[in-house]
């Protein structure tokens, strides 16, 4: 299974961003898929995750309402929609897999910096 982000960049504050995560080599039924986000000195942390076969979202708070995650079946893709970015959602963004019988994700992408400055 490989995992591809892209679409990370350098935006101002209340900018917007759309990542990209595209997927091959597995069908993604009965998988969830994630967005993680890594800053300095912190561990990587969970940011959202949606339902492939249905599509229900989850967020974490401080994303909650700012961010919105989507999927494109026929494309095998993955958004995350980013508006009003701030200065703190500055980091390495991964796109991650995880099959419903599994507690954790298994399968990750590289990475995709973002990075919130004026």
């Amino acid at each position: 299974v490989q995992l591809v982000e892209s679409g990370g960049g350098v935006v101002q504050p209340g900018g917007s961003l759309r990542l990209t995560c595209t997927v091959s080599g597995r069908d993604l039924v009965n998988y969830l898929m994630g967005w993680f986000r890594q800053t300095p000195g912190r561990e990587r942390e969970w940011i959202s995750h949606i339902n492939w076969s249905f599509g229900n979202t989850n967020y974490e708070d401080s994303v909650q309402g700012r961010f919105t995650m989507s999927r494109d079946k026929d494309k095998n893709t993955v958004y995350l929609q980013m508006n009003s970015l701030k200065p703190e959602d500055t980091g390495v963004y991964y796109c991650a897999a995880r099959w419903f019988g599994s507690t954790d994700f298994d399968y990750w992408g590289q990475g995709t910096q973002v990075t919130v400055s004026s």
